[in-house]
């Protein structure tokens, strides 16, 4: 059972981070939007059950959880340390990315890809953004590259957060055209 090293407030007001002593997952990353989406997931579905949550995302030694606007986290964040504080370190077959929508993300897909300017964006985005983001108690997926358009998942407090969708996409943006290939356009999907 992990313990509660800190709880820390990300850039997204309605998502906090969870920093946990002991791993809940060994280096994969769990992400659910809702609760139906979590119901195979023994974590995420007893952080659901608390409500008002709206998104769960996991990996490693951190936990971060997304609530409604209707609650304030002086409300929630006592309820939520029960669950947490129960789960078992789960392996990365228990639970599903985002429900059915993907089943392959980040450095899975650029492992399965035998697109090598796949691999290049992965590996950018792994040295230069995703630690970043996971600072933040978010991530981010390469959900694939079509013609020169790249398709990126936010994950975490990142999928709702506002400079996710503006600032920081164009930043990625603007890093793969001078690195990469200056054609290539980047859309969060």
């Amino acid at each position: 059972m992990p313990k509660i090293a800190d709880i820390q407030e990300t850039p997204n007001p309605n998502a906090v981070k969870f920093i946990l002593k002991e791993p809940v997952s060994h280096g994969t990353s769990h992400s659910f939007k809702d609760a139906a989406a979590a119901a195979d997931n023994d974590l995420a579905r007893s952080i659901f059950e608390i409500g008002e949550v709206v998104s769960v995302f996991y990996m490693d030694k951190m936990i971060t959880v997304e609530k409604t606007d209707e609650i304030e986290w002086d409300e929630i964040l006592p309820a939520l340390a029960v669950p947490i504080r129960a789960a078992e370190a789960v392996a990365s077959s228990n639970g599903s990315r985002n429900g059915a929508a993907s089943a392959v993300g980040g450095a899975i897909a650029a492992a399965a890809s035998d697109d090598p300017k796949i691999a290049e964006i992965s590996a950018l985005l792994d040295d230069r953004i995703r630690p970043y983001l996971a600072g933040d108690g978010g991530w981010l997926e390469v959900v694939g590259l079509e013609d020169s358009t790249l398709k990126i998942r936010y994950e975490g407090a990142c999928g709702s957060c506002p400079s996710s969708l503006t600032g920081t996409l164009m930043a990625i943006e603007n890093m793969i055209k001078d690195e990469i290939d200056p054609e290539i356009t980047v859309v969060a999907v």
